[in-house]
């Protein structure tokens, strides 16, 4: 990107918006203005090449697609998260067994929790086992 006919005071202008906006990321408008201020502020002599501007429109549009495609499949891992704990639902009430230092425990499901990306049976004495050391399903009683 060329960036040589962006004078000083408009690179600090920007960073005073960012210092401002702290936790912000930039977005499209922000891009767009600076992209206004780098074609109104070039040299007449040595105006920008189509194709710088369409190399920068191209790295804009591109990343745009991988930020919404980000956000996308954030909101996809979020459901399937949710999905499994629902699958797993039917484990409250149930009695379990599993393995823990080759030593069979049991227990009582008392409810399904989702704890660091993990699906965790809460068993009645509070301790939480994670699903997939289970070795046996009963019914309650």
């Amino acid at each position: 990107m060329n960036t040589g006919s962006v004078t000083s005071s408009q690179i600090s202008t920007t960073q005073q918006q960012k210092t401002a906006q702290s936790q912000e990321i930039l977005g499209k408008d922000d891009f767009l203005k600076i992209l206004v201020a780098q074609l109104s502020n070039q040299d007449p002599m040595k105006p920008m090449q189509d194709t710088e501007f369409i190399g920068q429109m191209a790295q804009f549009s591109s990343l745009e697609q991988m930020t919404n495609m980000n956000s996308s499949m954030t909101k996809f891992f979020d459901n399937q998260l949710q999905s499994s704990m629902t699958d797993h639902a039917h484990l409250i009430g149930k009695n379990v067994k599993w393995s823990e230092n080759n030593v069979v425990a049991s227990g009582k499901v008392q409810a399904v929790v989702s704890k660091e990306g993990k699906i965790l049976a809460e068993l009645d004495d509070g301790k939480q086992i994670d699903i997939s050391l289970l070795e046996r399903i009963e019914t309650g009683e």
